[in-house]
């Protein structure tokens, strides 16, 4: 019995399996991810929730002139019909759509609270409506004229278009963003005026150059506006290669005020910039001081967007401080280019401009090609009612006869045989006034009489004659009428019977034919396919081209200007401050000098230990236990009003390390630093500058050490003392100069560490307070002076107990 059972071999390395398994389910997930979520199609520009919501509408007739429905119903059809991936999802993306600070040419018109520039939410969609737009009527254009294939939904139950005809460019008009597995893209809106005059340079010259393409199209255009400022030769590089990047900046000008007076209104934001945060962070700037000569900002925004940017004083150049904030906020943004899209809605790839728009335009090709096969399979259907119309006219009483008499009319009249007598075609008249009946007056046997005594055959032949001698071809159908034709006749309402519809029958089949034709020699010569294309076009270009509200550019092109950048210490105002800083860190800046004996209040518990004169253009390095220094900006210390602030959240000195030294920087000078463990070195003042809050590590330490001196140096000579109290005095040359690292070693201990260093000149002896504040000098130093890392001598006479030189 087990010799008919297939038995799985069993894997002999389990790793293997499961590493195959594992990568055909990730592959299958990303495949799904970049063809049906992330990447858009290069022929319509949309991705599948947006097609399927722009679908969806349609079925529900939610055209641009008809009535708005609940967006509530739209997402939910669209959830049960063709995207079951949640109504939130949908009502994001159809909401997206509506907004028309994010999308160029909007495919939804909304009706009620769909978002705004500041980054506020739409609505629930129980509380807005929506209908479709005339450019997302406009991208389904031929639907129902077989333009495009359809596939069934998810259940089957339904079809939905796999692409949408797509009468304008619509991937670079409204550009598209997402991110896939491995891959993503980002392509910005663009001008439907430009973008159609570069499609009809392609189609007048095939094999047109990238920078040619780029006279008609120079550039992104922005829904929000703005101010482009990427030089050319960038732009034409991105978009020749499909990567690249734009600088955009806000639109802003002067405002003058009187007497001097004057603010700079920013009328237009960077696209993707929300309003609320981009004024936060100015207010950030403002309250950091980062920016000393930004004074204030004011959101005066109504419908339209007014910005007011105060300066601090009249006399500020407003280039600068305009210069200052492009650099520090999103007042200048970077919005990068990467046109991956889905060729022929399956292959991933980062195309050029001319590819992409080499794309579309062979799309609007497939789908004229595809919509007049449609129109001429109607026209073959028309014209074959038609002509059992016209054979019904022409053998009326007959037909009336079986439909009467008859109790199969409709098999009757399709084996009647109707001669060639019956079954002329009348022709078309010049007017109506010429218009005669092929039947008046003419003996056709047993269906009339012939006026002037001809009979049969040669009544129709002289019919056929008068009626040639008019220009006008006559033809005899010969043929058994068919079941659509008889379908036809029989559903043929009475009133369709009077006279003169004779004559528009006629009308109507040489029209058709004509059409037909027509058709028949666009489908047959490309160069017809193309001109009707081209026409197609333009008609779109008036429809939504510069003429259009919103229709003409609105982001323009300027140079970035090349503007001196000016130190952020020529920008603050020169004033004298005193800088105070207590034993738990709390810190302050005094207006003006302030003798520095002076006493100030501090927190219970608290007491002063740093206090020097500055000016607010200094900079003031604070030296960590943690061996890294961190730079502050003298003019954003906080007033001398209360206690000041935590210079913890001024920097970001962790918790457990405490502030070594707070000094003053002196451009050129050199530091003597040391650690705990005896080790220590040279470094320029230059080479510690802090560019960030996370400051600059200059003295490594190992954990259970700390950074324990940091002296300017002034001397020849360093005095180095332990905790063991003796004293080491050395060349200042011994030591290395280094900008970070451990260093040598200062002076040996057997136990403990060190405790204080100093350097001084030789010659001038060495210097101390003693318990009593007296200072007193040791000009004789033979007896400490020793080679560097020696243990040296116990300390002199009258030595603090402390251990400190200062």
């Amino acid at each position: 019995m087990t010799d008919d059972i297939d038995i799985p071999a069993i894997p002999t390395d389990p790793t293997e399996t499961l590493r195959r398994a594992i990568g055909e389910r990730y592959l299958t997930y990303a495949l799904s991810t970049i063809m049906h979520r992330a990447l858009p199609d290069a022929r319509d520009g949309l991705k599948p929730v947006h097609r399927r919501i722009l679908y969806a509408m349609r079925e529900l007739k939610l055209s641009p002139g008809g009535g708005f429905r609940k967006s509530a119903k739209i997402s939910g059809d669209v959830m049960g019909n063709y995207h079951p991936h949640g109504d939130a999802a949908i009502y994001d993306a159809m909401a997206r759509l509506a907004q028309d600070f994010n999308v160029r040419y909007p495919l939804v018109d909304g009706q009620g609270n769909f978002g705004n520039i500041d980054g506020d939410n739409p609505a629930a969609s129980r509380y807005t409506e929506a209908r479709m737009t005339a450019a997302a009527e406009a991208l389904m254009e031929g639907l129902t004229e077989n333009a495009v294939d359809f596939r069934e939904n998810y259940d089957g139950t339904l079809t939905e278009p796999v692409v949408l005809p797509a009468a304008f460019p619509n991937l670079l008009a409204n550009g598209s963003s997402g991110i896939a597995v491995g891959m993503a893209t980002n392509i910005p809106p663009h001008n439907i005026d430009e973008l159609i005059g570069a499609c009809l340079h392609l189609i007048k010259t095939p094999d047109a150059r990238d920078d040619t393409l780029l006279q008609y199209v120079p550039g992104p255009d922005f829904p929000t506006g703005g101010v482009i400022v990427e030089p050319k030769e960038s732009i034409a590089e991105a978009y020749r290669t499909g990567r690249g990047a734009f600088r955009v900046r806000c639109k802003w000008e002067i405002e003058e005020l009187g007497r001097g007076q004057w603010q700079i209104v920013v009328t237009e934001i960077p696209y993707q910039v929300q309003k609320s945060k981009l004024i936060e962070k100015l207010a950030e700037l403002i309250q950091t001081k980062k920016i000393p000569i930004f004074g204030d900002v004011r959101d005066e925004s109504a419908d339209d967007i007014r910005l007011v940017i105060e300066p601090k004083s009249r006399s500020v150049d407003a280039d600068v401080l305009m210069n200052a904030l492009f650099r520090n906020s999103d007042l200048e943004t970077r919005f990068s280019l990467n046109m991956n899209v889905l060729i022929d809605g399956r292959t991933p790839k980062v195309c050029s401009l001319k590819e992409v728009l080499r794309a579309f335009l062979d799309h609007r090709r497939d789908v004229l090609l595809r919509r007049s096969r449609h129109r001429l399979g109607k026209i073959d259907h028309r014209l074959e009612v038609l002509e059992g119309f016209i054979i019904a006219f022409l053998n009326l009483d007959r037909v009336i006869d079986i439909i009467r008499y008859d109790d199969d009319p409709k098999r009757a009249m399709m084996w009647e045989d109707w001669t060639p007598a019956h079954q002329a075609t009348i022709t078309r008249a010049t007017s109506e006034a010429d218009y005669v009946s092929p039947l008046a007056g003419v003996d056709i046997g047993a269906h009339g009489t012939v006026a002037d005594g001809e009979a049969g055959d040669d009544a129709i032949a002289a019919l056929d004659g008068a009626e040639a001698s008019k220009g006008v071809p006559h033809r005899y159908v010969g043929k058994d009428l068919s079941d659509v034709q008889v379908e036809a006749i029989l559903n043929m309402r009475l009133r369709s019977l009077r006279r003169l519809e004779e004559l528009e029958l006629v009308r109507e089949r040489d029209a058709l034919q004509k059409e037909r034709a027509e058709i028949e020699d666009l489908l047959a010569e490309t160069g017809l396919q193309w001109n009707r294309i081209a026409e197609q076009l333009r008609e779109t270009r008036k429809q939504f081209g510069k003429s259009a509200p919103r229709g003409g550019r609105l982001s323009r092109f300027a140079e970035a200007g090349v503007v001196e950048d000016v130190p952020l210490e020529a920008m603050i105002e020169r004033e004298p401050i005193t800088v105070v800083c207590s034993q738990m860190g709390w810190v302050r800046a005094l207006s003006g000098h302030v003798a520095l004996d002076k006493e100030l209040k501090f927190k219970d518990g608290d007491s002063g230990r740093f206090m020097f004169h500055a000016e607010t253009t200094d900079k003031i390095l604070l030296f960590g236990s943690n061996g890294r220094f961190y730079t502050i900006q003298a003019s954003t210390l906080p007033g001398g009003r209360g206690m000041g602030e935590p210079l913890r959240l001024i920097v970001d000195l962790p918790n457990e390390a405490e502030i070594t030294a707070l000094f003053i920087h002196a451009p050129g000078s050199r530091l003597l630093l040391a650690s705990s463990a005896g080790d220590g070195f040279v470094v320029n003042e230059d080479e510690v500058i802090a560019q960030t809050r996370s400051g600059k590590q200059a003295l490594n330490v190992k954990p259970g050490v700390q950074a324990a001196v940091c002296r300017r140096i002034k001397g020849d000579h360093v005095a180095v003392v332990g905790e063991n109290r003796k004293v080491l005095i050395f060349p200042v040359a011994d030591l290395p100069e280094m900008a970070r690292g451990k260093g040598v070693r200062l002076q040996s201990y057997k136990d403990g560490g060190l405790s204080d260093a100093t350097t001084f000149n030789l010659a001038d002896g060495l210097t101390w307070l003693d318990p009593a504040g007296r200072t007193r000098t040791q000009s004789d130093l033979a007896e400490w002076t020793a080679k560097r890392a020696s243990s040296g001598r116990m300390a002199p006479r009258g030595f603090p107990r402390d251990n400190r030189f200062t």
